[in-house]
């Protein structure tokens, strides 16, 4: 064997179909691309979201609602809930890194606490937000309230 009679296996290439050369050939006249239109042409695409000439989704649909994209979302506990949950974990203070070691929040949850329920428990708290009926019966109750930002 030598590098000038090296040949790939029988039966391994074939030739490529020649369209649209003449009409002896079987694929002449449209070149096997039907009759006329954008499909038969050069270039084309057909757009996303295309439905043949019926109206699309995305204009059938109607637009409802509004979306703010400077909402500040606060993860919530409500006084009744950290009573239970400071007997619960058995937490020494109520901040987000204590809440975050015990599965309560996310890492990039912000606190916020509100005045439903009764508080018995005196512990420190540091929170992003607090309504002002929460932060009235936390200082009753002899805890101390810090707002982190």
């Amino acid at each position: 064997m030598q590098l000038h009679n090296l040949r790939p296996a029988k039966g391994a290439t074939h030739s490529e179909k020649r369209l649209g050369r003449g009409e002896a050939s079987g694929k002449g006249g449209t070149s096997t691309k039907g009759n006329k239109g954008g499909q038969s042409r050069a270039g084309y695409k057909i757009k996303m979201a295309h439905e043949g000439g019926q109206m699309p989704i995305q204009r059938r649909v109607p637009k409802r609602g509004f979306k703010n994209n400077n909402r500040v979302a606060y993860k919530v506990f409500n006084l009744g809930q950290i009573d239970q949950l400071i007997e619960k974990h058995e937490l020494k203070s109520f901040d987000p890194e204590t809440l975050y070691i015990n599965n309560l929040i996310s890492q990039t949850d912000r606190v916020k606490i509100l005045g439903n329920g009764v508080l018995k428990a005196t512990i420190p708290f540091k929170v992003n937000a607090v309504s002002a009926k929460a932060k009235g019966a936390i200082e009753a109750a002899g805890g101390s309230i810090e707002i982190v930002k």
